[in-house]
């Protein structure tokens, strides 16, 4: 008979049941979640082609139908993160040898291109200084240059905390013949988004910014011209998990099975959109707008200085430079450790000199600016 291995003490650690710190999340992202969103989670789960749980998929994708402004039919939640569903976009859209131009204005605007290059895209890149974005002029400049199937831009740059004008961007592609995919990763919710009127043939998002959901269940959209394009594809998309024709017959009318979805999780992006659609879109982007520029003039007020143009700021991400006396990390560490707050720190080109402050979903309240500022506003003289 085999011996069976024995417990150490440090597993004897792992014993205990789960305790883990009440944070306030103004990072990034994840953002806390709302109790209601919470409350929704710890509701007993159900099969995944359960009737109860295929009306619930039904209701997700027509709240975020409503939370995107589209009629998209295939308007879905992917399971997994909101990478996931970026790389969704990626994977049905890209066949080898497509031309695929990414606008590039910080972090994700790179991740695209690493994305499109391993699906065997011919990628080009049109590139501002982090912060900045693309006027119509220059993107016209570069379509008539690339030619590309694909335009690739990201509609609220996380990292640098720039939005990306849309308007006209979609007559522009039309005009060169070419697909426009855009990442909403942290629009979502909290920033005016009109997926039809802009004319947007694939766009992606995840639930814990501004839907105010934990991280999991990702919203993914994809226009009639997008799918065109996938149905007539010469090779396989070459991703089998994010492929959306096999995923398109489970959302769908068909049911058929695909893969086992994280149930709860949709509980929770369900109830989530729920909250919002109650609210109602205008007034959460009207919320996010006036929470945003009381912490712009909270952070101003004590002497901090922001990073982005403020036309071209985003209500729901907001990069403050770090005063040159500072160590942004060992600030963003104290903060966490003494106070609870969680703010982010930059990321490439912005690294060590930019803090990330996030004001999204539920968390955009005047109450967690104040908690914010007013220790920022404890902690900055030492």
């Amino acid at each position: 008979m085999m011996e069976t291995l024995k417990i150490n003490n440090s597993q004897k650690l792992q014993l205990k049941p789960l305790e883990v710190p009440n944070r306030l999340l103004l990072g990034p992202g994840p953002s806390n979640a709302h109790p209601a969103v919470l409350g929704a989670m710890n509701k007993p789960p159900v099969g995944h082609l359960d009737p109860a749980f295929l009306e619930l998929m039904d209701e997700i994708q027509s709240l975020l139908r409503y939370v995107w402004q589209t009629e998209n039919p295939l308007t879905i939640a992917v399971s997994g993160t909101g990478t996931a569903a970026m790389e969704a976009t990626i994977a049905n859209s890209v066949e080898p040898g497509d031309v695929v131009l990414v606008g590039v204005a910080g972090y994700f605007g790179n991740r695209l291109v690493d994305m499109a290059g391993r699906y065997g895209g011919d990628v080009r890149t049109i590139t501002k200084p982090w912060g900045q974005v693309f006027t119509l002029q220059e993107l016209q400049a570069a379509l008539e240059v690339h030619r590309p199937a694909i335009l690739a831009l990201v509609h609220a740059e996380t990292s640098t905390g720039a939005r990306q004008p849309l308007e006209g961007v979609s007559e522009l592609c039309r005009e060169f013949g070419c697909l426009l995919l855009v990442d909403t990763v942290t629009s979502l919710g909290g920033v005016p988004i009109f997926i039809d009127q802009w004319g947007v043939d694939l766009a992606y998002s995840c639930s814990q910014k501004g839907l105010g959901c934990p991280p999991g269940a990702s919203p993914f959209t994809m226009s009639q011209r997008a799918i065109e394009k996938l149905q007539q594809r010469s090779t396989k998309v070459e991703n089998w998990y994010l492929d959306m024709l096999l995923l398109g017959k489970y959302w769908g009318s068909d049911r058929v099975y695909h893969h086992t979805a994280p149930i709860n999780l949709y509980y929770a992006l369900r109830e989530a959109l729920r909250l919002v659609a109650e609210e109602g879109i205008e007034n959460s982007w009207q919320r996010h707008q006036e929470n945003v520029e009381y912490l712009w003039e909270s952070l101003e007020s004590i002497g901090l200085s922001l990073h982005v143009e403020r036309e071209f700021r985003l209500p729901t991400l907001t990069t403050v430079r770090i005063p040159a006396s500072v160590d942004g990390k060992a600030f963003s560490r104290k903060l966490l450790d003494e106070y609870n707050i969680e703010i982010g720190n930059g990321l490439g080109e912005l690294a060590g000199k930019v803090w990330r402050i996030g004001l999204m979903g539920y968390n955009s309240r005047k109450e967690s600016v104040d908690q914010l500022v007013a220790a920022m506003r404890e902690i900055l003289p030492h």
